[in-house]
């Protein structure tokens, strides 16, 4: 769980860093982050000397990384065009219906059980959705649309047998030429801000690799430690710091409707962590039992 709230906690202060990168449109963003990561990347691991690893990935396993590079450029690119146009609340939102999402996924893919608690905190989180769909007149797409896309990402993840060093560098490489060709068709255009805005704006788009690659890499080794289940649970952490961005520092109008599906979803998490506390409170007390009912029974005989 240590290695979800790293992440989590990374990603819920993104707010506060996308900003700085303008004036770069939300493409020029997203393709900085994908080149800067993988140089990143490339340089942890030329530390690590994990490039006999990464030659040694499978053509299947390559198919799995590009559907993964694919789906996170998407939450990627979503994220930043929500934050850099004051949408951070539909971001946070989006954050908060991810679980409802993993949970799901985990239940039809992965055939993880739930608990009554849970079946009870997921049918609350979709309510949610309903409420606010019909109340603000349409769907919440970028929240769903970062939900989605990140619920997906976390259910391939969990599919691919590669170290998070070497699965984040097979995304990137998937990913960096697009990246590439997209800077170079912005410079041929002279909109590429990375050599228009000055070195202090240079440098916030080459640090975009180290933020993007720093949560990831906790992520991912997160998708192997824990169930889907309680992975999606954990990601609550993530959108509180977003909620509580936009609502002091950003000052965003939140509608009433939406206040109502935001309450209605920390119900539905209050209960789904009672219940996972609950569980882990009783399976530590059936560990302590075993050793003293085998004693029991040694002294017995």
């Amino acid at each position: 769980m240590i290695w979800g709230l790293l992440a989590y906690g990374m990603w819920g202060l993104f707010p506060a860093f996308f900003p700085l990168l303008k004036p770069a449109a939300p493409l020029e963003i997203l393709s900085h982050r994908v080149v800067w990561t993988f140089v990143f990347m490339a340089v942890v691991l030329l530390l690590i000397r994990g490039y006999k690893q990464l030659r040694a990935i499978t053509f299947k396993q390559w198919l799995v990384v590009t559907a993964a590079a694919v789906v996170i450029s998407i939450n990627w690119g979503l994220y930043v065009y929500a934050v850099n146009n004051d949408h951070v609340a539909d971001a946070a939102l989006g954050y908060f219906i991810n679980p409802l999402v993993s949970v799901m996924l985990g239940v039809i893919v992965l055939r993880e059980g739930l608990r009554g608690l849970q079946r009870i905190s997921v049918g609350l989180a979709l309510v949610a959705v309903v409420v606010m769909t019909v109340m603000l007149g349409n769907p919440p797409w970028i929240s769903l649309g970062l939900a989605l896309s990140f619920g997906i990402y976390g259910l391939i993840k969990k599919q691919i047998q590669l170290s998070p060093q070497i699965s984040l560098m097979a995304e990137t490489s998937v990913l960096a030429p697009v990246g590439v060709v997209y800077i170079a068709v912005l410079q041929t255009q002279e909109m590429n801000t990375f050599t228009t805005e000055g070195t202090g704006h240079a440098v916030l788009l080459m640090f975009a690799g180290v933020v993007t690659a720093l949560p990831l890499l906790c992520f991912a080794r997160a998708a192997h430690e824990m169930t889907l289940t309680s992975l999606g649970m954990v990601q609550y952490f993530t959108p509180m710091l977003q909620m509580l961005w936009a609502v002091f520092v950003t000052k965003e109008y939140i509608e009433p409707g939406r206040w109502i599906g935001f309450v209605i979803i920390w119900v539905a998490l209050v209960i789904f962590i009672a219940d996972l506390l609950r569980i882990g409170r009783n399976n530590r007390r059936a560990r302590r039992a075993v050793p003293l009912e085998s004693g029991d029974r040694t002294a017995g005989d």
